[in-house]
This record gives C-alpha cells, sequence and structure tokens, in this order.
C-alpha cells in the first residue's frame, strides 16, 4: 500500500498492538487536509480526533486582537485533539493545516471508549501527551529567550521530522504568523540560513540541504523536544 494512504503511516496508529489496530480500523475514516483548514476552534467542541499521515497541523494560541502564535506542531508522529480523552472536551487554542496532505480521524466517541478501557491504547496516549506539552513548553521558552534565526531553525526541524519528505512548501507570511513575528524577519532569517547553505527557498518551497549544519544552527530545544519523543514514543512504522 501506498505510504501515504496507509494508515499505519501514523506513528501512533503503526504502534497500536494487533487486537487494538484490528477494532480501529472500520472506525477510521479517511480525509483530505488543506492548507489553512481549521480542524477545530478555540472553546468548540471537538468532534474527532485527528492523525496526520502527510500534513502538517499547527496548534495557536490566538490573542484578542487576532494576533497569533503557534505552541507545537503535529505531523505523522502524532494526532490533534488530546483535549477529547483528557476530560477537557475544549481548548483555548486553534488548530490548522499548515501543510496541506491527507490523513484520518477517529469519532470522539470512540477515541474516548478506547481510552476508558484502560488498555495499552491509554499508556500509548498518555506517553503521547507528555511528548507534546515537552514540545509546547520548550516552545514558549525558546520563543523568549532565544533568537529568530534559532527558532526558524527549531521550527524547521521540528516540521520536517513531521512529514514523510525533505521540503516543506510554506510562504514567509505563513511562517511569520507561526512564529508570531514580523515577516520581515522571517525573511532575514531566510535569507541567512540560504546564505549559509543550509536551505534553499523558491517560490514558498523550502528544502533543506544541509540537516547536520541546520542543526547546529538551532538552539537546544530542537534537540530537547526531539529526545523527549523519541525517549516516550519507541515505535517502528509499520508498513
Amino acid at each position: 500500500m501506498d505510504l501515504l494512504l496507509n494508515p499505519r503511516t501514523n506513528h501512533l496508529l503503526a504502534a497500536l498492538p494487533d487486537a487494538e489496530w484490528l477494532r480501529w480500523l472500520p472506525m477510521l475514516e479517511r480525509v483530505d487536509m488543506p492548507l489553512g483548514q481549521v480542524l477545530y476552534e478555540s472553546g468548540s467542541q471537538m468532534s474527532h480526533v485527528y492523525f496526520p499521515l502527510s500534513s502538517i497541523v499547527s496548534l495557536l494560541y490566538v490573542m484578542e486582537n487576532g494576533a497569533s502564535a503557534e505552541i507545537a506542531v503535529v505531523g505523522y508522529e502524532g494526532l490533534v485533539g488530546v483535549s477529547l480523552f483528557m476530560g477537557g472536551e475544549t481548548t483555548p487554542s486553534r488548530a490548522v493545516v499548515q501543510s496541506a496532505g491527507v490523513g484520518y480521524r477517529l469519532r470522539a466517541k470512540s477515541i474516548k471508549d478506547e481510552f476508558n478501557r484502560s488498555g495499552p491504547v491509554l499508556h500509548l496516549l498518555l506517553r503521547y501527551t507528555q511528548a507534546l506539552i515537552t514540545q509546547m513548553a520548550q516552545t514558549a521558552a525558546c520563543n523568549r529567550h532565544h533568537s529568530l534565526d534559532q527558532q526558524l531553525c527549531r521550527w524547521l526541524l521540528l516540521s520536517l521530522d513531521r512529514l514523510p519528505a525533505n521540503e516543506l512548501v510554506m510562504t514567509q507570511e505563513l511562517i511569520a504568523n507561526m512564529l508570531g513575528v514580523r515577516r520581515e524577519g522571517v525573511t532575514e532569517a531566510a535569507l541567512n540560513l540560504q546564505k549559509s547553505g543550509l536551505i534553499h527557498y523558491a517560490r514558498g518551497h523550502i528544502t533543506v540541504v544541509d540537516r547536520p549544519g541546520l542543526e547546529k544552527r538551532s538552539c537546544e530545544c530542537y534537540a530537547v523536544v526531539k529526545r523527549e519523543y523519541d525517549r516516550l514514543l519507541p515505535m517502528k512504522l509499520a508498513v
């Protein structure tokens, strides 16, 4: 099966034991996830959790004046909608597709029923939630203490880790909205990375040319988040 159509391209779905996977399979619904689609709004009731395959979703906090800042990114390593099974039902953040692709979704009642079985699904989802919280906390620290250049490196690396490809389709304006900074700042930082031979950026397509160099240029925040995901979710892709 094509990796971009196989539900188990998603690492959480790949980590399900066989019994749970066979129970989930008939309940999963394949969905297109176009750029800019809002999966849920702040304070709204969630109807599904989403498992991206080839898309990336940004979790954003939006201020009263419309300004926003990204608190986490989710791709094929995880799911969107942890509030559903953590008991909150709603969240003050917004989930927006930042890189178009496809995914699968599961109804709210189904994911809550699976979580409440208190079996391997519960432990898997709790570990994932801890990793997601680490990313959120590290993002807040990074945005406060590190340069825009370092933030952009972290953001690029985290985003690429969540895609089955080595290229992002992303405008500088969208990146600026994600990071909560001015577009001019992102333009300058991206040009600096390109001049250093780390990325190639043209017409909204960002390709990492020198990944080790990009990791070296990033602050420690990327490595902290990656180590935590690797520690909590040591899984292999099932195909």
